[in-house]
């Protein structure tokens, strides 16, 4: 480790902020990196509800088939830390653009080779093979994004915009979202069952490679942060991140884990478990709920921004202990309430569970960063997101295994999305005093 732990401002003087057009223009370059990436992750939570069973692991019967897909979205989180220490150490050594340019590549490719993959009536279990392989690749490329992309849009803002600009790439999970659905639900009318299953399907895992050279290039013609090159020049990285991290901040780091669990979980509730379970014990059709969800997509694209500004106003941390506490207010409610849901009722209870943890997600950034020093920020940040995103990971796991077990009671997916809530605000309302001290060092 360096020699001076003692941390240094963790943003620029104002002075050597960039002009707003070329922070606005950065943010945005992060937040389509982020796209890509949610792109990837709800293509493949979509997949892995409707056609990765049959497709895959067809042999090992209805609920094998339903166990084995999710297992597939959990293999991804459970690498996932891996990828945060590896790419987090590269983004505190190296800098911030250049190891983004990196995990941007890894995931587009991996996800575009998805779609080439033989499936098991083609070549048995190969493909399966060759799925999970490409899913750790998957893993831990997004081990390395998120926490890079908060730092590119927060280190080129000024400290007065910073909260704000955390949201920003925020948005791309909405965006990511919307693009999926609206694939699949082109797909769903344009072609029928079967063609979907025997081809179809491969359309969607393609689409990622034109949006892999879109986010190429947008990287490509950014520059380094100014945080990062005063790290450099004042010659403050850390030998070895990960363990600076831990030796000077580990009680941050469980914190922060805790104030990402509900952004993050709720995310793999809603947009995985809920939809299969919609189909399966609801009765809705798969487009009924893609429909559903593109809506709250939608109507994230506003309230996102709207909660970035109100983090600049009251603090990122309280945000998240806002929409923490609605949230936890409204879970078994809304679960009980989609047990008579007729469609406009479902796209209500979609629109109202999502924007509150919306709230706690758009702030979750500007929360992290204002917890962590500069010199070792995007390590802290990749990996206490990658840990949480491990736990959130198994959510459809766990969810599914507890309405086995209850024989599918109304409210058997509340419990999970009440222990989510409860866990980040307790954790955002600890942040929130860690952050006033921080400020005050």
């Amino acid at each position: 480790m360096s020699a001076a732990p003692a941390p240094a401002p963790t943003v620029p003087a104002d002075s050597a902020t960039p002009p707003p057009a070329k922070v606005r223009r950065v943010a945005w370059a992060s937040m389509v990196g982020t796209s890509l990436e949610s792109f990837d992750f709800y293509l493949f939570a979509y997949f892995s509800a409707y056609f990765i069973g049959p497709l895959f692991f067809g042999p090992l019967g209805g609920f094998g088939e339903q166990l084995a897909a999710f297992s597939t979205i959990a293999l991804a989180f459970v690498v996932r830390p891996i990828g945060a220490a590896l790419f987090g150490h590269m983004g505190d050594r190296l800098g911030r653009r250049t190891t983004l340019l990196w995990t941007v590549g890894i995931m587009g490719v991996a996800t575009g080779l998805i779609g080439l993959l033989p499936t098991y009536a083609q070549a048995g279990w190969l493909g399966a093979i060759l799925l999970v392989v490409l899913r750790i690749a998957q893993g831990l490329s997004l081990g390395g994004e998120w926490g890079g992309s908060i730092l590119l849009a927060t280190e080129h803002s000024s400290p007065v915009k910073r909260a704000f600009y955390a949201a920003i790439p925020q948005l791309g999970s909405p965006v990511g979202s919307i693009l999926s659905a609206v694939v699949f639900i082109v797909l769903t009318l344009a072609l029928p069952a079967e063609e979907l299953a025997a081809w179809g399907w491969r359309i969607p895992f393609l689409l990622a490679l034109p949006l892999l050279a879109v986010s190429l290039y947008l990287r490509w013609s950014i520059d380094e942060t100014p945080v990062f090159r005063e790290v450099v020049a004042e010659g403050r990285r850390d030998r070895v991140p990960f363990v600076a991290l831990f030796a000077q901040r580990p009680v941050q780091v469980v914190v922060a884990i805790g104030a990402a669990l509900l952004g993050i979980g709720s995310y793999s509730l809603m947009n995985t478990y809920t939809v299969n379970y919609g189909v399966a014990e609801l009765g809705f059709s798969f487009q009924d709920l893609l429909v559903a969800t593109t809506i709250g997509g939608l109507l994230q694209l506003v309230t996102i921004p709207l909660f970035g500004a109100w983090a600049n106003r009251i603090g990122s941390a309280k945000v998240v202990a806002w929409g923490a506490l609605g949230t936890l207010l409204i879970t078994f409610p809304m679960y009980f309430l989609l047990q008579y849901a007729t469609f406009p009722i479902l796209v209500a209870t979609m629109i109202v569970g999502g924007i509150l943890p919306t709230m706690s997600w758009a702030a979750l950034g500007g929360l992290m960063a204002d917890l962590f020093p500069d010199h070792f920020r995007y390590s802290a940040l990749s990996i206490s997101y990658a840990i949480a995103a491990t736990v959130g990971g198994f959510v459809p796991l766990v969810t599914l295994a507890i309405g086995e077990g209850t024989a599918y009671a109304w409210w058997h997916p509340g419990v999970i999305l009440a222990i989510l809530s409860a866990a980040t605000l307790v954790s955002s309302l600890v942040a929130a005093r860690m952050s006033r001290r921080t400020v005050l060092d």
